[in-house]
């Protein structure tokens, strides 16, 4: 059997940053934007749950914009992965955004990023990004 890599996780973004119909149109057409998976990128727009166009205020404080996908050993080209979902961050508003990768091999490995000050704007640079890795299992 294949090793089969899963890579789920969130976007959050504050209530409080910017209109919400600007916030929420921003960030729709830019989840609208990444390419079908048929394609096969590692990011697609099937992968994410993208907000409708026009919702009501349903949220507390937080918008969250979840995401999830099954790869065929997607840690071996991580570095790729990493770098289409960062460009997709810089061109949304989020105040942070956590991904997990889960693997048969080396675990599951956890991915946060932060904006800096009261969020990230759409094409500012200001996020930093830490890893956190845990493992089950025995030891051989």
């Amino acid at each position: 059997m294949d090793q089969e890599s899963i890579v789920y996780g969130c976007i959050k973004d504050t209530v409080s940053l910017v209109a919400d119909t600007e916030r929420l149109r921003t960030n729709r057409e830019a989840m609208l934007a990444l390419p079908c998976a048929d394609e096969w990128p590692f990011l697609s727009r099937e992968m994410f749950s993208i907000p409708a166009a026009h919702t009501m205020n349903t949220h507390y404080q937080t918008d969250v914009m979840h995401f999830g996908a099954s790869y065929k050993a997607v840690e071996y080209e991580w570095d790729q992965w990493v770098e289409q979902f960062e460009q997709l961050l810089k061109r949304m508003y989020w105040v942070s955004a956590t991904v997990h990768l889960e693997t048969e091999l080396s675990g599951t490995h956890t991915f946060i990023w932060e904006a800096g000050g009261s969020g990230h704007k759409p094409g500012s640079g200001n996020m930093a990004v830490r890893c956190e890795w845990s493992h089950e299992g025995n030891l051989l």
